[in-house]
């Protein structure tokens, strides 16, 4: 076995011991190592009988130890790819997941013919992934992102930077839309949506690292929301649209929210596991 091969099965078989599921912790083992010797997974590959830089071992090892305190490997590493691009996370901001690209999706869907799209607000942007892309994808718009830490704008306006679309992405520090005083073509949303008494079966990783602020939304996880649902109406063009991202077993409450608040429910998209993930909303 190559000196490379035996890290790798050392590592995998530290982060199966600290809870890791196997074919997680051998993904990670090797994440980390590219991570350290700054190559893609072909090159890992033909390098594994190669001798390992002298400084490889003592780097690797903090790595993998982070990683068994269940700390993500995004926070690791620094960064995560959504929607094809890579973007730097830090513990400030929620790391982006998969399921957030079908709020991508259906803006795209509701609107086919993008020059249209005029202006588009990101309301809680967090590493500011959706309004990047949005503003890639709407290459017309001009695009708002809204957050109310401070630390979590810090991140995005890097993104922004390091995508080149820092000219047509502002960002705003505030709650919600308070601090937002123009009108949108569409709003995006992937608002914290986990009940506070659900803190107990989250991951270690997501419980124990992501930012709170960015998880958790009152007793049934549907507070951001609500407020969303209320002040959206006044930052909405009129044939304007909202699409929010929700989580496990609230579709029914999300969409009752929105009738009451005037919204009409026009499509729900659900992710791959067939689990209801997005609202498209109009008024």
């Amino acid at each position: 076995m190559s000196p490379l091969h035996e890290r790798l099965a050392d590592a995998r078989a530290r982060l199966v011991r600290a809870g890791i599921p196997k074919d997680e912790a051998a993904l990670d083992a090797e994440v980390l190592a590219r991570h350290v010797l700054n190559c893609d997974r072909a090159t890992l590959l033909t390098r594994a009988t190669d001798p390992l830089p002298s400084a490889f071992g003592r780097i690797y090892d903090e790595l993998v130890q982070r990683r068994t305190t269940r700390e993500p490997v995004a926070y690791i590493i620094g960064h995560r790819e959504f929607w094809g691009l890579e973007f730097d996370v830090t513990p400030d901001v929620l790391i982006p997941r998969p399921e957030t690209e079908l709020v991508v999706e259906e803006a795209l869907s509701a609107f086919p013919h993008r020059p249209v799209v005029r202006t588009v607000i990101d309301v809680g942007t967090g590493s500011g992934c959706l309004a990047v892309v949005l503003a890639i994808e709407f290459a017309s718009a001009g695009v708002v992102g809204v957050d109310s830490s401070p630390t979590a704008l810090h991140v995005a306006r890097g993104n922004a930077d390091r995508h080149n679309v820092s000219e047509r992405v502002s960002f705003v520090h505030g709650d919600l839309l308070r601090n937002v005083h123009r009108s949108a073509d569409l709003i995006v949303s992937n608002p914290p949506y986990v009940p506070d008494d659900d803190a107990a079966t989250l991951q270690p990783e997501v419980a124990r690292f992501e930012p709170a602020s960015a998880l958790y939304a009152g007793p049934d996880g549907l507070g951001v929301i609500r407020a969303l649902l209320e002040q959206a109406p006044d930052c909405l063009a009129r044939e304007g649209r909202l699409i929010v991202e929700f989580g496990f077993g609230q579709e029914s409450a999300v969409r009752e929210a929105a009738l009451r608040s005037g919204w009409t429910t026009e499509r729900v998209r659900r992710d791959l596991q067939g689990i209801p993930r997005v609202a498209v909303l109009r008024r």
